[in-house]
């Protein structure tokens, strides 16, 4: 396995070098900013895996991706939190808060591992199959839901959710004018009526819509802390079994 670090504090680069050789693994290189990490690139071999720190001496690592079509798999590795997001959208492993959390980073290694283990069977697991069954291509997703209020009924059309949540054994859903209503059913079936590519599950208490995502945080553990615009009783937290799902979600 072939991986690299780059990381402008060479201090920092040895430490994490030794961490990671910690880890039973051999780390082939080390770079320390953007114009030597592109110069390196253009003239070997892609690694496996890079722990990648985003503040350079010399710029946002970002501006590698946009210089060289970079296959690796990449763990972030960063003292700021605000470029989660941008990071997300390469091909990110994981996003590690400095200083680094020994745990942390062995989990961050397992995801690695996991997902670059290749298998001869290549049988649909459960998941799949549930999912191939209950959204069919031509299904019809639910555009709207009947809620009561006081003894009326009011129609709220499906781009009015900001989220649904469980609480108390009930399930509700919030609007973006900071409403709550209760609706029949469970987030199990809401998963089954709800589009797919607009709505995802990040936990066992919510789901929310793409639309709805305000901020990304890093959150501990490996887990993602979601902002919406209004809903504020509770953290809105990606499970950590889901990130890397929500990853591929957000595109």
């Amino acid at each position: 396995m072939n991986i690299i670090i780059i990381e402008d504090e060479k201090p920092a680069a040895r430490l994490l070098q030794r961490k990671v050789e910690k880890l039973g693994l051999h780390v082939s290189n080390m770079l320390h900013s953007v114009e030597e990490s592109i110069q390196w690139f253009q003239n070997n071999a892609h690694p496996d895996l890079i722990f990648l720190d985003i503040q350079l001496s010399d710029g946002l690592s970002f501006e590698i991706f946009e210089a060289i079509d970079i296959k690796s798999a990449v763990i972030f590795t960063t003292a700021y939190d605000e470029y989660a997001l941008r990071a997300f959208k390469l091909n990110s492993i994981d996003y590690l808060l400095k200083p680094i959390d020994e745990d942390d980073l062995e989990i961050a290694v397992k995801k690695f591992k996991a997902r670059t283990q290749t298998t001869s069977n290549l049988s649909l697991d459960f998941e799949m199959i549930k999912k191939m069954l209950v959204n069919p291509i031509d299904k019809n997703y639910k555009k709207r839901f009947t809620v009561k209020v006081g003894q009326q009924l009011k129609l709220i059309n499906i781009e009015e959710a900001e989220c649904f949540y469980s609480q108390d054994k009930g399930t509700y859903l919030h609007t973006y004018d900071n409403r709550d209503y209760l609706l029949d059913g469970t987030l199990e079936q809401l998963e089954i009526d709800l589009d797919p590519k607009e709505f995802f599950r990040v936990s066992r208490k919510f789901i929310i819509p793409l639309k709805g995502i305000k901020e990304i945080q890093v959150h501990t553990n490996s887990r993602l802390k979601i902002v919406l615009p209004t809903y504020k009783e509770d953290e809105v937290i990606v499970a950590r079994e889901r990130v890397n799902d929500f990853k591929e979600w957000i595109g």
